[in-house]
């Protein structure tokens, strides 16, 4: 659980794209996919935009790093986001064999390890919990704002 610069580095850039999720009033989570230290694909939460329950940060940020990359295959990639990947995401991430997950903030209702670890690649690294105050924060000012509508 404990996060090098560099991981505190690239989860203040999915910070930044769960800030612009935040002013869209989509679920504030962001994602973003570096290859060989370099950012390669960004992305924030578009569920409500494109009216599309699978527009999660996660799922535009691996097809835009597939893109990037000119393959589907991420074994060389380290994605960061804010908040722990869930189920479909975490699926996902495995057909994609990313390399390794670093997320923010820990979801105990609805992320992937309440099933478990089987739905990501077996060879995929975790770290959770980088900037995991900052990253639960923001969700929790996002349905606290909510709730007051």
């Amino acid at each position: 659980m404990i996060a090098t610069g560099g991981d505190e580095h690239f989860m203040r850039h999915a910070l930044r794209e769960a800030e612009l999720a935040f002013k869209a009033d989509e679920v504030p989570i962001g994602a973003v996919i570096t290859c060989k230290e370099q950012v390669i694909a960004r992305a924030h939460n578009l569920t409500e935009r494109l009216n599309d329950v699978t527009a999660h940060a996660e799922m535009q940020a691996i097809t835009a790093a597939a893109g990037h990359i000119g393959g589907k295959y991420l074994t060389e990639c380290t994605v960061y986001v804010t908040v722990e990947p869930c189920p479909m995401c975490a699926a996902a991430l495995r057909w994609a064999q990313v390399g390794r997950i670093v997320f923010g903030a820990f979801d105990e209702k609805a992320g992937y390890r309440r099933i478990g670890g089987v739905l990501l690649h077996p060879k995929t690294q975790v770290t959770g919990g980088v900037l995991e105050p900052e990253c639960a924060d923001l969700m929790k000012a996002f349905f606290k704002r909510k709730r007051a509508l």
